[in-house]
């Protein structure tokens, strides 16, 4: 029965980093309810809609208190046009604006790819490749190399504006290709020899018909699994990646992707006990009157849980497993309490056991699995940490990368097992959350409470989402529960009360930290406000600004120059093995230059002034 026993704290361990250290989580004993829920872009998303949202002014922390700092408010001017552009030449601010017009024809955003494909066939690839750096690919990529970004880099870097390096070469392979991989890659031999019932969850499967995940993603790179050669490859790349980010610039940023260092199996699987661990626990919940609860005001009581699993037959002390004394407990446990009985086991397979509400047992996920596929899940964890190693070792920050909702779980658990270990000090590792999920404020409230009790400093990303068409039509069609706000309205609430969370975290804690990736103005302009009312203060590098390179430089470089910390996501890799991410980008600028001509507007405006005053051939100075 329910025979399941709580986890050793972490350790550090010596240069072999096995599952244990990475995915053991340490037993919490907390002593007060969190109850402080009240209010409150991917990067690559791009938003426009104008709202006002929770974050009355002044309003500090989460206690009720009020922070008075008005000597120190900060304002950032969104509408000059001289002081956003004037790390530019008037070429590069006509090529912004020539792309961003083609960026508007359907046609020509439609047919991208049959398009570049013929002015490959026409032009040659040496010359197209030179027509793709003066138009698209000199927009939006840095470069070829990591020797070939740093100028740019460094240009930025001294007009106030950091960078987040994403190596951003994508292989080019047919969507029969991508399905073939996709199934290969997230289906276990068992699963493959199994005949008869099947307990897997449909959303936690893969699917054919979704196999491509390329589909329906307009700001994110997709990896497909091949083999663990490839998955090493992806790691050199990294690591590359890394140290290119630790040469060009102070205080840069790397961003990873979990799936492109293994067999994205694991992630699958372990998402799905992850989940039905957490629906457990508000299955428990609901037993005691506590469901529709904020996901940590749920407090399970002991004693009513332990008659409770006894009745299903659970065998052994429950009570005693969370408290170690009946005297010193307050007799309550919440979900970060109940998270860590996810066991801390020699075989990560055991791992993958689910509790069965109607048999009362917890059952494996699967039946077995291979001794391949065991290695090939030690092996990506271990890949994890020879990257966080080389990050600071080189002095850079990693960004993990948000990816689908059925891989998201795990993906979200080992990054914060990350942190546990390596954000002690400072932030080192920054996880994503994607604001347009239903869910996401418990996830930002779960992870900045265990980072709270645990010492350690949360570190955070928080984007809208690069996945919506892909997940409400995957979705609809396999038959779950649609994961996605039901619509950008709600989405922007999720966004500003997950930040304003962060935020009042930050001005009672100084250890979280968070990177608004956004190219709303006004949730930036939201950010400054709640920033001048906390009494927080850009040199305090605790609130990050983020957006694309080549995008939304009037955000970007008036907030650098003010002094607060902003970074462009910055791409880079050789012009032909970058198309992919230029064809998506075209049909994600698509919607955004057509929503919003403020960019195009102030683009005219400084090209108009130089012209007036002279200073056509203006050249930047650093």
């Amino acid at each position: 029965m329910f025979h399941v026993k709580t986890m050793p704290a972490l350790r550090r361990a010596g240069a072999d980093i096995p599952f244990k250290r990475l995915l053991s989580s340490r037993r919490l004993r907390s002593s007060t309810s969190a109850t402080q829920t009240k209010p409150q872009d991917d990067g690559a998303q791009h938003d426009s809609v104008n709202m006002e949202f929770p974050g009355q002014p002044g309003r500090g922390g989460r206690d009720g208190t009020t922070t008075t700092a008005a000597a120190n408010e900060v304002s950032v001017d969104f509408d000059q046009a001289q002081g956003a552009y004037k790390s530019k030449d008037s070429l590069e601010l006509l090529r912004s604006l020539v792309v961003f017009k083609l960026c508007s024809y359907d046609f020509l955003v439609d047919k991208n790819k049959e398009i570049m494909d013929l002015g490959k066939k026409i032009l040659g690839q040496r010359a197209f490749d030179q027509f793709m750096k003066m138009t698209f690919y000199g927009q939006f990529v840095a470069g070829e190399d990591h020797m070939a970004i740093r100028p740019l880099i460094q240009k930025n870097q001294a007009f106030g504006v950091g960078s987040v390096l994403d190596y951003s070469v994508e292989e080019d392979i047919s969507q029969e290709e991508a399905e073939q991989k996709e199934m290969d890659s997230c289906v276990s031999a068992a699963e493959k020899e199994s005949i008869g019932e099947d307990h897997r969850e449909k959303k936690y499967k893969a699917h054919k018909q979704f196999g491509d995940r390329r589909e329906g993603v307009t700001g994110a790179r997709t990896y497909f699994y091949a083999d663990e050669a490839k998955c090493d490859q992806h790691m050199e790349t990294f690591i590359r990646c890394i140290k290119a980010s630790g040469g060009s610039s102070m205080d840069g940023f790397s961003a990873i992707k979990m799936t492109a260092l293994g067999r994205p199996q694991f992630l699958l699987q372990f998402s799905e006990v992850l989940v039905k661990w957490r629906r457990f626990f508000t299955f428990l919940a609901s037993q005691q009157g506590k469901d529709g609860m904020e996901a940590l005001e749920q407090r399970l009581e002991l004693t009513q849980l332990q008659e409770f699993l006894t009745k299903l037959g659970a065998k052994g002390d429950l009570y005693g497993w969370f408290t170690g004394s009946k005297e010193k407990s307050l007799g309550t446990i919440d979900m970060l309490d109940w998270n860590s009985l996810i066991d801390d086991r020699t075989k990560i397979s055991d791992l993958l056991v689910v509790p069965n509400v109607e048999l009362g047992d917890l059952e494996p996920l699967l039946e077995k699995f291979t001794t391949e596929e065991e290695k090939q899940m030690k092996r990506m964890l271990q890949r994890m940490d020879i990257l966080v190693k080389h990050a600071i070792e080189n002095g850079v920050r990693l960004m993990v990368d948000a990816e689908q909702t059925y891989f998201q779980p795990a993906i979200s658990r080992l990054t914060v097992e990350m942190q546990r270990i390596y954000n002690k000090e400072k932030p080192v590792i920054f996880n994503t959350y994607q604001c347009y999920l239903k869910e996401a404020f418990d996830n930002v409230t779960m992870d900045v409470e265990l980072s709270r009790r645990e010492g350690w400093h949360f570190a955070s990303k928080l984007v809208r989402g690069a996945y919506m068409y892909q997940e409400r039509e995957r979705a609809k069609d396999i038959g779950y529960e649609d994961p996605i706000n039901p619509d950008y309205e709600s989405t922007n609430i999720m966004y500003h009360r997950c930040l304003d969370y962060v935020l009042d975290e930050i001005a009672l804690n100084r250890n979280a930290n968070v990177m608004v990736a956004s190219h709303n103005e006004d949730t930036v302009k939201h950010t400054l406000g709640r920033m001048n009312e906390l009494g927080l203060l850009p040199t305090e590098n605790k609130v990050y600004f983020g957006q694309l390179l080549g995008m939304c430089d009037q955000i970007s470089f008036p907030l650098g120059q003010a002094g607060f910390p902003v970074y462009k996501y910055v791409p880079y890799g050789p012009v032909n093995e970058v198309m992919p991410y230029l064809s998506r980008r075209a049909q994600e600028n698509r919607g955004f230059m057509k929503g919003a001509q403020k960019e195009r507007e102030l683009l005219w405006k400084e090209l108009k002034r130089r012209l007036a005053s002279g200073e056509l051939l203006y050249r930047p100075v650093y």
